[in-house]
């Protein structure tokens, strides 16, 4: 299989992790703790992911001070569009019981949940792509840590979008429309940058990974801790532990 189309292919699966979560979250009620419980673990994974799989190759890469720009850079980037988008209703779009706003409330506010909930994916998306063009082959750890996160992003955002009235129509169609852009981010990060010089490839690694630890900092954790409150530390860890071990027998 061409590397172009495994990248498209790695990606779009990671993204349908979010349509999985938003049909488990339609069909059924999920209880929050539960949600809180496999998100606690999807950040821990994630944290994991970022640290060994981009941060660590970035810098032997490209070396530090590209992987320290684009680090900065990323969360930056995060941040600002975070801050722009809970102005404009999108502050909680991950919560599966807090006060997300109906179109109603706040008009506009479909709008910016649905870029919000693009913008987190992409980086995560992006680095599949990337990841292609070092080792040949998609990164397991990487892969299984979009995939573990996403899956409560889709069913929390969900269960909170289902609260505030929003049709199938809207909700089926965001998550679907993100699983695809996620496809096209990973298969963008492979093909713009397959003969890009290492630092360049580091430097927008290290954006990748700054704009994941900014998203899981500022919406994945706060939202985990709600409802997991002492016990979320503890998931975190072991989701950590479990994506590091993952890196090591695959490495």
């Amino acid at each position: 299989m061409p590397m172009w189309l495994q990248a498209l292919m790695w990606g779009t699966l990671a993204g349908g992790a979010l349509v999985l979560g938003a049909g488990i979250a339609w069909l059924w009620k999920v209880p929050p703790k539960i949600v809180s419980t496999v998100m606690a673990f999807g950040a821990g994974v994630l944290i994991s992911a970022l640290a060994f799989e981009l941060v660590d190759e970035a810098v032997q890469g490209g070396g530090l001070i590209p992987t320290i720009l684009g680090f900065l850079l990323g969360a930056l980037i995060f941040v600002g569009s975070n801050v722009l988008l809970a102005r404009a209703g999108a502050k909680h779009r991950k919560r599966s019981s807090g006060p997300q706003p109906s179109e109603k409330d706040s008009p506009g506010s479909g709008t910016a949940i649905a870029i919000g909930a693009l913008i987190d994916g992409i980086p995560e998306s992006v680095v599949l792509g990337v990841g292609l063009l070092a080792g040949g082959a998609v990164s397991p750890a990487m892969l299984a840590a979009v995939f573990i996160s996403n899956v409560p992003e889709g069913l929390s955002s969900t269960a909170g979008m289902k609260r505030a009235g929003r049709s199938p129509a809207y909700v089926f169609g965001t998550w679907i429309g993100i699983a695809v852009f996620s496809g096209l981010a990973a298969l963008i990060g492979f093909t713009a940058l397959e003969n890009a010089p290492e630092t360049v490839i580091a430097f927008i690694t290290a954006i990748a990974a700054g704009g994941i630890l900014a998203m899981l900092a500022d919406t994945m954790i706060p939202e985990a801790f709600e409802e997991h409150h002492n016990l979320t530390g503890l998931t975190a860890a072991v989701g950590f532990l479990s994506a590091f071990t993952i890196h090591h027998v695959g490495g």
